[in-house]
């Protein structure tokens, strides 16, 4: 794993699967690391698939799902496909809440 992100207590990393998230986001950190993960998106080659791992944000709040649906946004946009979402316990609450559980490829609660 390569760190592209470290910064208070929240690390961003990319794998050769995709992006992975741990720590608590909020919004002092969502940009930064909207801006990181859509970098790493924009970079992959047309027509590959990735993972995006957030089982490890445990704090969350509307900003993680605001870089969530960056990302998705900035991967279709990359032709890039999303194969699955993984999402820690608090986040999967968050989306159901928000609707949007239907609309990402969620692969389970952590």
């Amino acid at each position: 794993m390569s760190r592209l992100l470290e910064r208070g207590g929240v690390r961003l990393e990319s794998g050769p699967q995709g992006l992975a998230v741990s720590g608590d986001v909020d919004f002092d950190i969502a940009a930064l690391l909207a801006e990181a993960g859509s970098t790493w998106l924009i970079e992959q080659p047309s027509g590959s698939g990735v993972v995006l791992d957030l089982g490890g944000v445990e704090q969350v709040s509307s900003a993680a799902l605001s870089v969530l649906l960056e990302w998705t946004r900035q991967a279709r946009m990359a032709d890039v496909e999303i194969l699955h979402v993984r999402l820690s316990a608090p986040l999967v609450r968050l989306t159901q809440v928000a609707g949007l559980d239907e609309l990402l490829p969620l692969a389970g609660e952590a």
